[in-house]
């Protein structure tokens, strides 16, 4: 079986679609009438006959259908062109999960530190070496690492020595790399959380971010603006 390379945050005000395909990973933003044409041919409809669907959905509200057809063409010529008809399924999800923002002045044990230096150096390593695809892969292996499911706490503490190696290095660090960096150091401490990768509509953005059973960890106090809907979560294996 082919490995899943485009995932879906399917979410109300439209769906954000990411491709693995590409080198550094792409992101497509469907607004509410594309992402309705999108999820009717991923569903299974034929391209031409969901086509033909939006345009009575919207001739029966006063559109014009020839608008509306033409529209409705150009976009499905354009997302079958960039073969985006296709989404790893995930489960939509109603519950909404604490957010924890990262505590600056933190103070995590020695060990933990060391780990957030070492996953911010194979973190930027990564991501700056190999194609994004590749790095998720490279995240997969490292969940088959044995530990424990990380306490909120656990997953807090890497998140502050993460932040407190980022103050360290000379470069940019986003939240690509934070979050991965957090991971990774979580995993080598011998605690699981996840890493995912998402986006949001309002405002629209992409974001990376790790999780636990119930809470999303090491958010910018300044950043208030949630959910984001998950498109791809890579968890433990073990």
């Amino acid at each position: 079986m082919t490995a899943a390379r485009v995932f879906a945050a399917d979410t109300k005000d439209g769906v954000a679609l990411m491709d693995l395909r590409t080198t550094h990973g792409k992101w497509r933003f469907l607004d509410p009438v594309g992402a309705g044409l999108w999820r009717k041919v991923v569903s299974g409809t034929l391209r031409e006959q969901a086509v033909e669907e939006m345009v009575a959905y919207w001739a029966q509200r006063g559109t014009d259908p020839d608008r509306v057809r033409a529209d409705m063409k150009a976009l499905a010529d354009q997302l079958d062109s960039e073969c985006l008809f296709t989404a790893a399924s995930h489960p939509p999800t109603s519950k909404v999960a604490e957010v924890r923002y990262v505590d600056a002045v933190a103070r995590p044990r020695p060990g933990v530190r060391a780990a957030g230096h070492v996953g911010l150096g194979t973190a930027l390593v990564l991501l700056r070496c190999l194609p994004v695809r590749l790095v998720v892969r490279a995240a997969r292996l490292a969940g088959r690492l044995p530990g424990r499911p990380a306490s909120p706490e656990e997953a807090d503490a890497v998140c502050a020595a993460v932040r407190r190696a980022v103050g360290w290095w000379p470069g940019r660090a986003a939240c690509l790399e934070e979050s991965l960096a957090a991971y990774l150091a979580a995993a080598l401490t011998g605690r699981r959380v996840a890493w995912v990768l998402g986006a949001r509509f309002v405002p629209q953005g992409a974001h990376a971010w790790i999780a636990t059973a119930d809470a999303v960890h090491g958010q910018e106090p300044a950043d208030r603006v949630w959910p984001y809907r998950a498109a791809l979560t890579v968890e433990s294996s073990n």
